[in-house]
């Protein structure tokens, strides 16, 4: 996390879980931790709650899951693999947080989580970087696309992730995932979905490949070191697995094509001196990975109505947590009108994709 990143204040009485039976817990496992002061949720996210950890022998970050319910869904919140996916990614050029210590016994705080280090960096909520120069715009752009091309150049088998996921079949199997993760938690009727769960199937690019890849690549899930623009940690892996390297790819590259009062996108703005555009953004990562960039633009609307229908079951989820109450973030049911904007987004990316 970041020093910049802006946090909501938690007292110890208004925390969902006790303070010092989690200072026993750490001190028990950590020789060198001592004197839990504070947790301090950090503002932002809307799926698994984080926490600034103030404590005499220095601030740690924990993750965990949102509040105990039945109504979670199955697979989703997966701590537990976003501490093995950045344990195992320690040993590699793709930056991330040093982990601690992961705690699988709910009875200890309540639900599961992790602790890792605090890391001083910045994190960029502004995907316009308004703030900066045009050769430094360019340059923090450059990073994320390199990092991104570094990590998916990696051999899951080589750092024992070999096992992570099925290296196969990614894309059927996702959409399958999504349109049932999408139904469980479906609040209104939006037929554009329905034709979105038709249309991906029959649609799949022939050409598999798998790499690790982080599932939500963007860049308020970065910190850059505090005086250049190098990535110092890739943070929230809850939706890494094995998978497609250019669905991952894709995703990073909707920032081009949601506007920015969506997700902080840049769509529907004058082009930023300094900031590439999508296609010089693709062809700089095809050149990085060795891709043929006509065969990667055959089939890019394939890849981002996937990943905007993807974003929309994403965003439908968190309505329904915010709906029962367990959503880690106050403004979550600000999502519900998200849904049907993405799942049209998605569908005019399928028809450019019909129509090529």
């Amino acid at each position: 996390m970041s020093t910049v990143a802006t946090t909501a204040a938690s007292s110890a009485a208004a925390l969902p879980f006790e303070l010092n039976r989690l200072d026993r817990w750490l001190s028990e496992r950590l020789p060198w931790f001592t004197g839990l002061q504070a947790a301090v949720k950090f503002a932002g996210g809307q799926s698994n709650p984080t926490y600034r950890l103030h404590a005499a022998s220095g601030d740690l970050v924990m993750r965990c899951k949102p509040a105990a319910t039945s109504q979670l869904l199955p697979s989703a919140h997966a701590i537990e693999r976003e501490f093995r996916v950045m344990s195992s990614l320690s040993k590699t050029a793709v930056p991330v947080p040093h982990m601690h210590v992961l705690c699988e016994d709910e009875s200890v705080i309540g639900r599961a989580f992790y602790v890792m280090d605090f890391v001083e960096g910045r994190v960029l909520w502004d995907q316009s970087l308004p703030d900066m120069s045009p050769a430094d715009r360019g340059a923090h752009y450059d990073e994320m696309n390199r990092v991104i091309a570094s990590l998916h150049s990696i051999d899951p088998a080589s750092i024992g992730l070999g096992d992570y996921g099925r290296p196969e079949g990614f894309f059927n199997r996702q959409i399958a995932r999504w349109s049932k993760q999408y139904r469980a938690s479906q609040t209104d009727s939006l037929p554009v979905m329905e034709a979105l769960m038709d249309w991906l199937p029959a649609h799949v690019p022939a050409v598999d490949e798998s790499s690790i890849v982080h599932g939500d690549f963007r860049i308020d899930n970065l910190a850059f070191a505090p005086q250049e623009p190098r990535i110092i940690a890739v943070l929230d892996w809850e939706l890494s697995t094995l998978g497609h390297p250019l669905s991952d790819f894709a995703y990073h590259c909707l920032s081009w094509h949601l506007s920015s009062s969506h997700f902080r996108g840049l769509a529907g703005t004058r082009p930023v001196e300094g900031i590439p555009t999508e296609l010089e953004h693709i062809r700089r990562y095809c050149e990085r990975s060795g891709r043929d960039i006509d065969e990667v633009l055959t089939h890019w609307p394939f890849y981002l109505a996937f990943n905007l229908f993807r974003l929309a079951g994403i965003a439908q989820g968190i309505v329904k947590r915010a709906l029962e109450g367990t959503a880690s973030n106050a403004q979550a049911l600000d999502n519900r009108p998200l849904v049907e904007m993405l799942a049209n987004a998605g569908w005019a990316a399928a028809q450019e994709r019909s129509d090529a």
